[in-house]
């Protein structure tokens, strides 16, 4: 278990150095959060504001739930596209630009649509299980989305280098997830686990802060909770970054086993051990 957290470490360096090399990477998460909150404000807003719901969720309500999940989804899959593709790029030892990530996207819109109307089905189908009263149920959920998350990781590495349809990607992610289960979820976990700290410790050390400057002057509370909130959006930022570098990664020695040179000595070559 040692191990396998000491590698986990590593991998997030190892992203953390190609990162460092290219931080207009870290825009791509940036735009993609502006623009998904702004286009959920546009279905959410006139939502609520209508009452649409008060009556409880019919049909309508469902199929406005798809259509939502559809769009945002998307959305969050066309620029992470784009930055996985910028990825790729500098994994060759490339300069990608926003264009070029964008550029990358853009060529797999067809690709894009139809997965995301994939994963938003499966996304309203395991929401509704999770608001389920059942115990049992909501846990099974959890597991399944779990499950389809470790599947489901190399879609969009395989999207961005292949020309292939929606199930076909879904077809080689999971091809590929027999080869790399244990990694995959070790890395995935990593990544998790580490920002999960950070955030958690951004938070606390917030609050006690912003309680503190409240002592003082409400007006200070205020801006001490924003810069923090701030912080906390930033961490986010940088995970999802992380994430798509290391997606990356994970995808070019699978289909060529080569390790990129930002991952040499990260123990990468042990992502792909058979499993017993």
């Amino acid at each position: 278990m040692f191990d396998k957290v000491s590698r986990s470490w590593e991998l997030v360096k190892a992203s953390a150095s190609v990162l460092r090399s290219d931080k207009e990477l870290m825009l791509f998460p940036v735009i993609s959060g502006l623009v998904t909150l702004a286009v959920a404000a546009t279905f959410l807003v006139p939502a609520l504001a209508l009452k649409a719901f008060a009556n409880g969720i019919g049909a309508g309500g469902v199929l406005f739930g798809v259509l939502c999940y559809f769009v945002l989804y998307s959305i969050i899959i066309f620029f992470n596209c784009a930055l996985v593709g910028a990825a790729m790029i500098r994994l060759d030892g490339g300069d990608p630009t926003l264009a070029d990530g964008f550029r990358a996207a853009r060529a797999r819109i067809p690709s894009i649509l139809g997965y995301a109307a994939i994963a938003a089905t499966v996304g309203v189908l395991l929401q509704g299980l999770k608001n389920k009263d059942n115990f049992l149920v909501r846990v099974m959920a959890s597991a399944l989305g779990a499950a389809w998350t470790l599947a489901t990781f190399l879609v969009v590495p395989v999207l961005v280098s292949r020309d292939v349809g929606p199930i076909d990607a879904l077809k080689q992610s999971v091809a590929l997830l027999k080869r790399t289960w244990g990694e995959n979820a070790v890395g995935q976990m990593g990544i998790g686990a580490a920002f999960g700290l950070i955030t958690f410790g951004v938070v606390v050390v917030g609050v006690a802060t912003t309680v503190f400057a409240a002592q003082l002057s409400g007006a200070l509370a205020v801006l001490v909770g924003a810069l923090f909130l701030l912080a906390v959006l930033l961490v986010g930022v940088y995970q999802a970054a992380l994430s798509g570098i290391y997606s990356a990664a994970l995808y070019r020695y699978a289909v060529s086993h080569e390790t990129p040179d930002a991952f040499r000595g990260a123990d990468l070559e042990h992502a792909f051990l058979p499993k017993d």
